[in-house]
Formats: C-alpha cells, structure tokens, sequence
C-alpha cells in the first residue's frame, strides 16, 4: 500500500543551516524541530508538510547541561535476548554524534506517518562540511 503525505509546492520549501556549536541540545532540538515542521510560518497547516530542510553542523560540539553528560543514558535493544545495550551521552557524542540530535528532534515531531515523513528533511553532520550547497542553504541563529 502506497503511502500518501501532503505536501506543498517544493518552490515554497527552504533550506536552512544551523550550527550546533555551544548550544544545548534541548534548545537546538526544539528549534530545529520546529523549523522541520513548519510552524514559523504563519500559513502553518498540522496535517501538512510545510517546513524547512535543516542541515545541522556541528553535532560533536553540541552541549549538555547540568550533569547530562554522565547521567543522560540512551538505550537500544538489539532484537536479541539480554541484548539490551545502553550508553551515556558521553559516549554516544563521542561515538556518534550525529545521532544524539536526531533522538532529540525526533523525539518533538509528530508520530506516525507524517513523523515519518518528516524525518527526511532533517540531516546532521558531525563536522562543518555538508553537501548541500547547491541548494543554497540560509544560516539560522539560534540565540
């Protein structure tokens, strides 16, 4: 069965840049999930992929509060028995960082099929190098 998302015009969707460096995630994430979702915008539509493409750069240099660091644990299961596998922030930054982000936003967008969907408009990179300039990205500043 084929799937079917709403989207507008591809002409009325952006490209966006953030830099995550010295921002914490929480704030980064809200931020950024917003943006993916389209709610800047003052013909915001829930039902409705209307947001921005967001390329993160940065992700290793993004920050934790607080004791977060050592106390945040991120766990997964590997499908097998005691396959339970768990990691702190730390760790998972250093590893990778790409994918700390991600957790973050994905956990704020929608779940479901328009969720789904708007996973693909969200792409991280660990250091400041993207291929993404053909499409002319615009810098956000996230204060």
């Amino acid at each position: 069965m084929k799937t079917y998302t709403p989207v507008i015009d591809p002409q009325d969707q952006t490209w966006v840049v953030v830099d995550a460096a010295n921002i914490p995630l929480g704030r980064l994430a809200t931020v950024v999930a917003s943006h993916i979702r389209g709610k800047h915008r003052p013909d915001f539509t829930p039902n409705i992929i209307m947001g921005d493409f967001v390329v993160v750069l940065n992700a290793e240099k993004v920050v934790l509060t607080g004791k977060k660091m050592d106390q945040k644990v991120y766990t997964r299961y590997t499908g097998y028995q005691g396959g339970l596998r768990k990691e702190t922030a730390r760790v998972a930054i250093a590893k990778h960082p790409e994918r700390v982000i991600e957790h973050a936003v994905f956990g704020m967008l929608p779940k479901g099929r328009l969720g789904r969907a708007l996973h693909t408009r969200l792409k991280v990179y660990p250091g400041t190098q993207h291929p993404h300039t053909a499409q002319a990205p615009k810098a956000l500043e996230i204060k």
